[in-house]
């Protein structure tokens, strides 16, 4: 089942954090789509719950140098 997370990150400021989050997150099994919104600090995240979990995906947020709220 495809589930939909919006996440607060915080340390984002520019294309290079934009592309980080979204390759390293959107390489990982489950998740089907990444959006990065750099201006507002969200994360919004298509994902299959059957193979990954939101805290999967934020460890790995964390793991960019991101602090996910």
């Amino acid at each position: 089942m495809v589930s939909q997370v919006t996440l607060n990150v915080q340390g984002m400021s520019c294309g290079h954090c934009v592309n980080a989050v979204e390759s390293n997150v959107g390489k990982l099994d489950g998740v089907e789509q990444v959006n990065v919104h750099l201006e507002t600090g969200k994360v919004d995240v298509s994902f299959d719950e059957e193979k990954i979990t939101v805290e999967k995906i934020k460890e790995t947020i964390d793991d960019q140098g991101y602090e996910v709220k």
